[in-house]
């Protein structure tokens, strides 16, 4: 069982590895010109390559995927010469990165040849520190240092870049910017995919909060596919033939053969509107209106369940005629042992075998309906930010939320496994 346990851990990192890999790789490919859509198609060539300096575009490929997946503030903080920290934004409690300097965090600002140094806490820019300018080969004098827009940049002093800036108001153009721009970020392995284009805020802000919404769906419908669908396909075994298989069976079929926006449309004519007992839409007013009002719920769970309930009270109910059928059984019932304990003690736990690998493996297309189910309810959950991210072009939302259902596919893959092993003691050895 611990080789079993190794072997299954080892191949789910190589695979979240290559996945990574190809999943970068395909988005890069596939994106396009972001800042097309960010901009509008009535932006200058010189404005979008602007900004693409600015969004750390113009970086190598393989520099993009590495600071992506494991960060770059771990090399950064050589060339800037100062330890670079993250620290929470007074208002809005977002990660802010800043230089650690001798005389607390400091950002730099260049206005005209003057290089300002921005002290934590609100107090006004100074240039009166001490500010040490390398000078590069060929005698231009530069600096690294941390901008306002947690990226670490490049000044040449006496020779500031004009920048065109996107700010609330507009693309406005301004003198004295950097030469370079790269970004910053932890990386995904330590929980920071970098910022989100769609909002100007980190993914990792905005993506966790959806990540719980979608949870508590998941969980729930899992929760009630699970007991029920393994009883009724047991039923349905047991009692083959009989007008309660042939009822769960053409239910079942009925319940998978229905694509899920079929279903919630259903629900949402039924219960929302005729009947008028269950809310239509989940629609949240407040960010905790889940646990306020749980009748939000009910419409995506019975939608999501719907489908997968059918799928695995088939499997449950051909495993278990098969289970039924096999000699050590009709040995307990030659016995006369009661049918009752036949099925508890000897039938189920065989016949369980299959259904719970493939609910472990359902899992995946599970979260894979959450996007179908929450654009029909408009439910803010995970499926709905994976689809506006990537209508919006927000490579970085669309790789940071991938990536994280990639996680939750492999994990379930180990958890279907190690299942499998304690229901199939052979797997163990």
């Amino acid at each position: 069982m611990p080789a079993l346990l190794v072997r299954s851990v080892l191949s789910m990192c190589g695979t979240m590895l290559l996945v990574s890999i190809a999943l970068f790789a395909l988005l890069e490919a596939g994106s396009g010109d972001v800042t097309k859509k960010i901009l509008g198609a009535f932006a200058t060539p010189e404005q979008r390559e602007s900004y693409r300096r600015q969004l750390g575009l113009d970086q190598p490929l393989w520099q993009r995927y590495a600071s992506w997946l494991a960060g770059n503030d771990w090399w950064l903080d050589v060339r800037v010469g100062h330890e670079l920290i993250t620290l929470p934004n007074p208002q809005t409690g977002e990660s802010e990165w800043w230089a650690s300097t001798a005389v607390g965090p400091r950002r730099w600002r260049l206005q005209g040849d003057l290089l300002l140094a921005i002290p934590r806490g609100g107090g006004p820019a100074t240039a009166e520190e001490e500010v040490t300018w390398r000078t590069a080969a060929d005698g231009t004098e530069f600096f690294w240092g941390i901008d306002e827009t947690n990226a670490a940049v490049k000044w040449l002093r006496g020779a500031g870049v004009s920048t065109w800036v996107l700010t609330p108001a507009g693309f406005r153009q301004e003198d004295g910017g950097p030469v370079e721009f790269i970004p910053l970020q932890q990386g995904l392995i330590r929980g920071d995919p970098g910022q989100s284009l769609r909002t100007g805020r980190p993914v990792a802000a905005t993506l966790f909060p959806r990540l719980r919404n979608s949870a508590i769906l998941a969980g729930l419908a899992l929760l009630l596919i699970m007991p029920v669908a393994l009883c009724l396909g047991a039923i349905a075994g047991v009692r083959v033939g009989r007008l309660s298989d042939r009822l769960l069976s053409i239910g079942s079929l009925i319940a998978t053969a229905t694509p899920e926006f079929v279903t919630g449309l259903g629900l949402i004519l039924v219960f929302g509107i005729w009947l008028q007992v269950l809310p239509a839409v989940s629609v949240f007013v407040e960010q905790d209106a889940v646990w306020r009002d749980p009748a939000l719920l009910v419409l995506p769970v019975l939608t999501l369940t719907a489908v997968e309930l059918g799928y695995i009270i088939r499997m449950t109910r051909t495993s278990m005629i098969e289970v039924m059928e096999s000699g050590y059984i009709r040995t307990a019932v030659l016995k006369g042992l009661p049918m009752f304990r036949v099925v508890a003690r000897h039938a189920l736990r065989n016949a369980l075998i299959a259904p719970v690998t493939v609910i472990m493996l359902h899992v995946n297309w599970l979260i894979g309906g959450l996007v179908v189910v929450e654009a029909v309810f408009g439910y803010p959950g995970l499926g709905q930010y994976i689809y506006d991210s990537a209508l919006f072009g927000d490579f970085n939302a669309v790789e940071a939320a991938a990536m994280l259902l990639v996680g939750i596919a492999v994990a379930t893959r180990l958890a279907g496994d190690l299942a499998y092993a304690y229901l199939n003691p052979r797997i163990r050895f």
